[in-house]
Formats: C-alpha cells, structure tokens, sequence
C-alpha cells in the first residue's frame, strides 16, 4: 500500500497528502510521514510547492484533529467505556491527557504519534476547552510537518535515510523532553525542601 500511494505523490501531491494526514488523525493505518517525506522530496526537486504542501498535510491534519475531539465531545464516554478495556492506547491516551493537559495534545501530534487520535477523543470527552486543545493541537501538527517535510526536503529522494534521521530527531526530542521534566522536577524538589526547612527553622 505504501509504494502505491508514493507512486501517487508527484501526480495528486497536496490533496493526496491532505488526505493522507486527515485519516491517519483518526486512527487509520495510512503511512502519512512517509508521505511528507516524500513530498519533502518533491519540493526539492521543484515537482511540488512547498508553500502547498505545508498547507495540505496541516489541514488534513488539523481537520482530522476537529474531527476526533468533536466525537469524543458529543459521543465519546459511550465509545471510551465500550472500547477501553479492548484499545491499550486508548487508556495510555487518557492518562497522559489527565497528567498533562494541552502538553499532552502536543506530544501525542509527533513525539507519541500513536496516540494522537485516542487523545484527540479522551479530549473532546473529558471536556477540555476546544480552543486550548485546538492551539496545541496546531502547534504540534505544524512541529510533525514540518520535521517530515523538512527531512524529506533535505534527504532528497532518499526516503530510507530520511526516515531513519526521523526517528532520531524524535529520539532526540525524547531524550530532551525526559532530560527536561527531570530537571524541573528536581528544582521543585529542591524549592520544597527549602521551604520545609525554613518552616522547621
């Protein structure tokens, strides 16, 4: 499926790649990053415009985004409590949406990608304002483009290297993410403990 939908590219381009971003926000087994990535390479090689191929993937993405949040707001907690024992992601979306609000909108648009669609509902369901959820849903599916596009703007016409720099990029941004709780958590830590100390004195 993947070759045939990349052998698509050059000739139906940004609608394709609309597409493409639309369906994989709401679950569907579509190799969307492949896709930028590819497309990434087209606008190297002056076959696709760029300005239209950001554009494309972020609407599509963004509308599948609406999509999700809006049935999880008016039909969610009957679909959350008939799929939750069954769909692992489902509760791993849940919790993060509890523990981290609109960061967690934000991660799960690249960093935890498989998420994304199960927090775009747990969202809707658990009534989280549709503008905050809708500001950070932007914003993470402007960061996922644009490292996709962007990768496949540089590795010209090679998908294979450009994916793999993917997945070290979002290693990378892992790796500092972690590096950064660890540190906010150790400052708080500290701030507690001084303060206790200062009660006790």
């Amino acid at each position: 499926m993947t070759d045939w939908l990349l052998a698509l590219v050059p000739q139906y381009g940004i609608w394709l790649l609309g597409a493409c971003t639309f369906l994989s926000c709401l679950a569907l087994p579509v190799p969307a990053s492949i896709l930028m990535l590819a497309a990434g390479g087209f606008v190297a090689s002056d076959d696709l415009s760029l300005t239209g191929s950001v554009a494309a993937a972020l609407t599509g993405a963004i509308a599948g985004d609406q999509v999700g949040y809006f049935g999880g707001r008016w039909g969610g907690t009957r679909l959350i409590e008939r799929l939750g024992s069954r769909v692992a992601l489902l509760g791993k979306a849940m919790a993060l949406l509890a523990a981290r609000g609109g960061l967690a909108v934000y991660l799960s648009r690249w960093l935890v990608s498989a998420l994304g669609p199960y927090v775009n509902l747990a969202a809707g369901a658990a009534r989280q304002r549709w503008a905050s959820f809708t500001l950070w849903a932007i914003a993470g599916e402007a960061t996922w483009v644009g490292i996709y596009i962007g990768l496949g703007y540089v590795f010209t016409g090679n998908i294979a290297a450009a994916s793999s720099m993917a997945l070290e990029v979002l290693g990378f941004f892992a790796a500092g993410a972690v590096a950064l709780g660890l540190a906010v958590w150790l400052t708080l830590t500290v701030k507690e403990e001084r303060a206790r100390a200062r009660q006790a004195d």
